[in-house]
């Protein structure tokens, strides 16, 4: 267990997740009257995180995939999430339009969606799975935090202090889309 490992990859998957980010949506469903459990929501997605994080690498081993090619595919998709985030357009997640809140559209995959899933899988690639557990944690305790007082974190930051944390985050993950992606491929081109 390294502390230094378990702030990257908290700070990592927080941006993925991107809670804060999410808040509007948040916010929008429950105008619209749909009920959001937050424990419930942050467990489910505490249960999907953990069993990717320890059978992914299976899951990938039936379809012939390394971890390195996913790595670098992951750091591709944290790099149009990064994009995303900073210009402020959709090209991932679609606007949820369902009638339950709490697993769908929260828990799966407002939460522990591709994009989580993705950088998980690359995470291994250079953390141990403990570290990364750990940082899993950390970030469903924030989700539920934020899930839980998302009213009062919107009147406080406000619109725009909200945008900017978007922004702020996007640029973190491009940072670290592009690094993920320096350090994987040339494994790939030497097994090649």
């Amino acid at each position: 267990m390294d502390i230094k490992s378990i702030i990257s990859v908290t700070l990592i998957l927080f941006s993925v997740i991107d809670i804060i980010g999410s808040i509007p949506i948040i916010i929008d469903l429950k105008n619209k009257g749909i009920k959001i459990e937050a424990l419930k929501a942050s467990l489910v997605a505490l249960l999907i995180m953990s069993i990717f994080l320890y059978m992914g690498e299976s899951i990938l081993g039936l379809f012939g995939v390394d971890v390195e090619s996913f790595a670098v595919a992951g750091a591709i998709i944290l790099f149009f999430l990064g994009l995303e985030m900073i210009l402020g357009i959709t090209l991932f997640r679609d606007d949820p339009k369902s009638n339950s809140g709490t697993l769908v559209p929260i828990a799966f995959p407002l939460i522990a969606g591709a994009g989580t899933m993705t950088t998980i899988i690359s995470l291994q690639s250079k953390y141990d799975n403990l570290d990364i557990q750990i940082g899993i944690i950390i970030n469903i305790i924030l989700v539920y935090i934020v899930l839980k007082s998302s009213g009062w974190i919107r009147k406080k930051i406000g619109p725009g202090g909200a945008n900017v944390l978007r922004k702020l985050f996007g640029i973190i993950l491009l940072a670290i889309a592009v690094k993920l992606f320096r350090e994987n491929f040339h494994l790939i081109i030497k097994q090649g």
